[in-house]
């Protein structure tokens, strides 16, 4: 547990995240306070101990927060194992090989089930769980409005429609947030997750063979684990200074040539978001703050009306 002691971090307090989501469906931080008392405790505890066994883990868990918001709002779509019947979103592009932590989700769903049988969403663990993984590494904490349900479905084509790539220019990172009703501003902060994770060579391996915005020693550096050919799976970390610390070291990377994908350099390349990085980079606070915000409004992200809900039993199956 030492090794997980959290660093002094910023904390937006309640009225804060009610007024970021005044108008969302009945999401509340007190959802819980009389159905599932201990709730959090539990999501701490097991998030605690996921990240003692790989600290990786927490950036695992919050990619798959991103990838589930972003396809048909924050309703755990993402968690639905393919069947016969049925096509999810697990082997999307995006997903395919890479989306990772659905068992700590499970050990997670396990452990509240015990507590508070059929009560919790699995969206509402999801979004919970990404939180207390940038808090253990270090990050900022927030209250996490709850009161989603789960979606009876998922659409890979969805997935596939609505994730950028790697490869995406600023223009479309700023297009695809911006559907999402997130600004500039948010796609820039939230982008900073990539202070923790890793990235496969194939992802990659363009920008350190190709490109020309990018510093000579770090092009070396990473060549050395991802070679023109082969080596697909092979992993680097997204921020070369602290992987797996929720920092802004991410931010210094960028202006100085070291982002790994070239989506991340995309916003220090003489473009809109120079500024804004330019200013993340001097100031932990403000990257925290202007991250905890967008987390909020990605978090806020709901499925539209109409749409099949419940309390999933099992994260991995409609009941």
């Amino acid at each position: 547990m030492a090794a997980f002691a959290t660093r002094s971090a910023p904390f937006l307090g309640l009225a804060a995240v009610l007024c970021v989501l005044a108008g969302a469906q009945q999401l509340s931080p007190s959802f819980y306070s009389r159905s599932c008392p201990n709730l959090a405790s539990i999501v701490r505890s097991e998030m605690t101990s996921a990240l003692q066994r790989e600290r990786r883990m927490g950036a695992s868990i919050l990619r798959l927060f991103f990838h589930d918001c972003f396809v048909n709002g924050c309703d755990g779509s993402i968690l639905l194992d393919d069947t016969s019947t049925f096509t999810g979103e697990k082997n999307a592009g995006p997903n395919a090989n890479s989306a990772r932590g659905f068992e700590v989700i499970d050990a997670i769903k396990t452990r509240v089930e015990a507590a508070c049988r059929a009560t919790v969403s699995c969206a509402d663990i999801l979004a919970l769980a990404a939180r207390d993984g940038v808090n253990l590494l270090g990050g900022p904490t927030w209250s996490v409005p709850l009161g989603r349900k789960d979606s009876r479905t998922a659409s890979q084509s969805a997935a596939n429609a609505n994730l950028p790539g790697p490869g995406s220019s600023l223009a479309t990172l700023i297009t695809m947030f911006g559907n999402k009703n997130l600004s500039p501003r948010d796609m820039t902060a939230l982008s900073g997750a990539h202070t923790i994770g890793r990235s496969q060579c194939q992802f990659f391996r363009n920008r350190i063979y190709n490109e020309r915005n990018i510093n000579a020693s770090f092009a070396a550096l990473r060549q050395r684990t991802c070679p023109r050919s082969g080596g697909d799976s092979n992993l680097a970390p997204l921020d070369v200074q602290t992987a797996d610390g929720f920092d802004n070291a991410y931010y210094r990377n960028l202006v100085g040539q070291r982002g790994l994908l070239h989506s991340d350099q995309e916003l220090f390349n003489g473009g809109s978001q120079d500024a804004l990085v330019r200013q993340y980079s001097n100031s932990p606070s403000q990257f925290s703050a202007d991250f905890v915000t967008a987390m909020l409004k990605m978090g806020g992200l709901l499925p539209s009306s109409g749409t099949q809900t419940e309390v999933r039993l099992n994260c991995r199956k409609p009941n």
